[in-house]
């Protein structure tokens, strides 16, 4: 979608851009072999890096021996990317592991009857673990009791004994590390035991399977773009929405909305474009070195890449189902005019 935009504007550097696609089957040896391949064979002048954490690192390698730009945009832990010549587009900080918790219960505190106690239950994906691990010293620091802490195996299905676990606790919050459509599954497993938890968060849900799931209002999650003011005042954010629906519409998407995955992403595009741009030519050493001395104006907000892991401030934010859909919440000027937190 952005190939296609900034080919209309006359692409960079007064060059026409051709987007290669190579399916590594989320298989980071693919990813490394491939990316291999376009450096030494495809010779293409630009990178863009992968999606998932363990094939970024894969790449990162193949980047880092033949001294090239990767920009990339869901790289969960930062401390796995040393490599200088990395930028990520996903403004999670240097150290999410506890930035992203602090935002959670920081947004919880606000409410009338802040949770006294928590229960982290977690899928042990890498990032989702670290920042499950990094989320209980946050929690314990502030005086929250944690009631229960499990850990389950990154494609568990059958999540009928974790429910009656969390059901046992009763948490006043449940910390969920769920991936995907875990999320999902279990909230189906807590709904047939008749369980609602009274607060509950999710890390990285799958988003329209998860706000359409009946018992899914009200529970919360991060993100760094939503479709709705202010993050549409960012720049190229109206364009970004309005082509981005206009195409989940036409493929027949069950959510067809803009938000934060699909945002980070043309974000990454938009930083290499900058980093060209501003260097003036495509030198890869000349963009790492323009993107570290320079803003860049993002559908995310604005991007630096000030200090450790190129990684910038964060700008993590919580967002809640509220009627099937997004809403930004926390911070407070993040939310829409009309909404609140909690939803009522």
């Amino acid at each position: 979608m952005f190939v296609e935009q900034i080919n209309a504007k006359g692409g960079i550097l007064g060059r026409k851009v051709e987007f290669v696609l190579l399916d590594d089957q989320s298989l980071p040896a693919n990813a490394r072999t491939l990316y291999e391949r376009l450096v030494t064979a495809d010779k293409v002048d630009l990178l863009m890096g992968p999606y998932g954490t363990s094939s970024i690192i894969a790449a990162m390698g193949v980047a880092a021996r033949f001294k090239k730009v990767l920009v990339q945009s869901s790289l969960g832990d930062p401390s796995l990317a040393p490599y200088p010549l990395q930028f990520p587009s996903l403004p999670i900080g240097a150290e999410p592991q506890l930035a992203d918790t602090e935002v959670v219960l920081d947004a919880y505190a606000s409410l009338p009857t802040p949770p006294k106690t928590i229960a982290f239950v977690t899928s042990k994906f890498p990032s989702a673990l670290t920042i499950a691990k990094g989320g209980q010293q946050v929690a314990e620091k502030r005086g929250i009791k944690s009631v229960l802490d499990l850990e389950y195996e990154f494609g568990t299905k059958d999540f009928g004994a974790i429910a009656n676990r969390i059901k046992a606790a009763d948490p006043d919050l449940l910390w969920s590390g769920a991936i995907g459509m875990e999320a999902v599954q279990l909230l189906d497993a807590m709904s047939r035991i008749d369980y609602q938890p009274r607060n509950q968060f999710y890390l990285f849900p799958a988003p329209g399977p998860t706000a359409a799931h009946p018992k899914a209002n009200s529970l919360t999650s991060l993100t760094w773009f939503e479709e709705h003011e202010p993050f549409l005042t960012y720049h190229g954010a109206q364009e970004f929405v309005s082509a981005y629906d206009s195409k989940a519409k036409a493929a027949g998407f069950p959510y067809p909305r803009a938000e934060y995955q699909a945002a980070v992403e043309y974000a990454a595009w938009q930083i290499l474009a900058a980093a060209a741009e501003g260097a003036g030519k495509l030198d890869d050493a000349a963009m790492a070195a323009w993107l570290r001395s320079n803003t860049v104006e993002t559908v995310v907000g604005p991007r630096t890449f000030d200090g450790k892991f190129n990684a910038g401030k964060p700008s993590t934010k919580l967002k809640q189902v509220q009627g099937k859909d997004w809403v930004t919440v926390w911070p407070a000027d993040f939310r829409p005019a009309g909404k609140e937190f909690p939803a009522p």
